[in-house]
């Protein structure tokens, strides 16, 4: 299971509010993006989820379970891979289950595999592409024990045919193993292509100003984008997006 909730999350600093009382669900197996202005607080309210923050008010429930100002209920990836460079491939994907005591190396040597990486389990991040670092950070989030996974703009520094690449690799995986996901990005077509929801944030203080259920059928590939109800559906975000702009 992985249903997160949120419930009035507000958070400050320096009497400045960042955060106005958001709500927000995402559901068992679901896919949800948020976009919205640069500076609107969508990576503190990733740091809040993970309780590496506390909210001035608010909770979050992960599984009808309070979890405000825990760290460890969920899987959290940050917009770089964050290897540890003394640990090979191998060693990088296996730490969140190593860290529960419940290291399963034949299952990561698998995941390995199936992200294309096979043959570089004693390599070192040093060794490895931006696309390939990506796809290490990503095997260990499915491999960690929680059921839940934040995703802070991933594929932010890829070039955009790599990016391409990640998203179709992603959705493939995902598509396997269906943790519940929360994804941040700038990008539209990339929300449009790999969500199930997608919100919306204001600029500061952030407030959930539209919430979108999306149409696409899944397994979704590259024909996609081509679509007239794809393009349409870009033009009514971009729209929602500029309107919360001005």
């Amino acid at each position: 299971m992985g249903e997160l909730v949120a419930t009035n999350i507000t958070k400050s600093f320096d009497s400045k509010k960042i955060l106005d009382r958001l709500f927000f669900t995402v559901k068992e197996g679901e896919f949800v993006t948020i976009l919205g202005p640069s500076g609107s607080g969508k990576s503190t309210l990733f740091h809040l989820i993970g309780g590496m923050l506390q909210p001035d008010d608010g909770t979050f429930t992960l599984n009808q379970e309070e979890i405000t100002g825990r760290r460890g209920a969920i899987s959290y990836t940050p917009q770089s891979p964050s290897l540890l460079p003394w640990r090979t491939v191998l060693k990088n994907v296996v730490l969140g289950s190593e860290i529960k005591g419940e290291v399963d190396f034949n299952q990561a040597k698998h995941m390995l595999e199936k992200a294309g990486l096979s043959g570089y389990e004693d390599a070192y991040p040093h060794q490895l592409s931006g696309g390939m670092r990506q796809r290490v950070a990503f095997v260990r989030a499915l491999l960690s024990p929680q059921d839940f996974i934040c995703l802070d703009e991933p594929f932010s520094a890829l070039d955009e045919f790599t990016r391409l690449e990640m998203q179709q690799w992603l959705l493939k995986i995902w598509e396997e193993h269906r943790k519940s996901i929360l994804f941040v990005t700038h990008n539209i077509e990339e929300a449009l292509y790999l969500s199930d929801r997608i919100l919306i944030l204001s600029k500061k203080p952030a407030t959930i100003v539209e919430e979108y259920t999306l149409p696409f059928a899944r397994p979704r590939d590259q024909d996609l984008f081509l679509t007239d109800e794809f393009l349409q559906w870009k033009r009514e975000i971009y729209q929602a997006l500029q309107g919360n702009l001005n």
